[in-house]
């Protein structure tokens, strides 16, 4: 499994904790794996709550309307890369 780097480490903690995800540490999540569908399995709820989130953590709004944001929810790698981008 590829390694997470210390930003994606700090994203996946959040995921596992904003989303109780019982069943997988945050250190176990591939950063190269699809957090949608067959990957992660997460659903459109769980997007509502990555994003609040990552508003309140981050600071960064994510518009469900902006292809930039579909886009930043394929990996835990362009999640990363996407709050990089649009921190104030």
């Amino acid at each position: 499994m590829p390694t997470q780097t210390a930003a994606e480490l700090k994203m996946a903690e959040l995921l596992v904790e904003v989303l109780n995800l019982e069943d997988i540490e945050a250190n176990e999540i591939d950063p190269n794996e699809a957090l949608f569908g067959d990957g992660l399995g997460l659903d459109s709820i769980d997007a509502l709550e990555i994003a609040l989130a990552i508003s309140q953590q981050y600071g960064v709004e994510m518009k469900a309307e902006d292809e930039g944001t579909k886009e930043a929810f394929s990996t835990l790698t362009s999640l990363c890369g996407f709050v990089e981008q649009h921190k104030a």
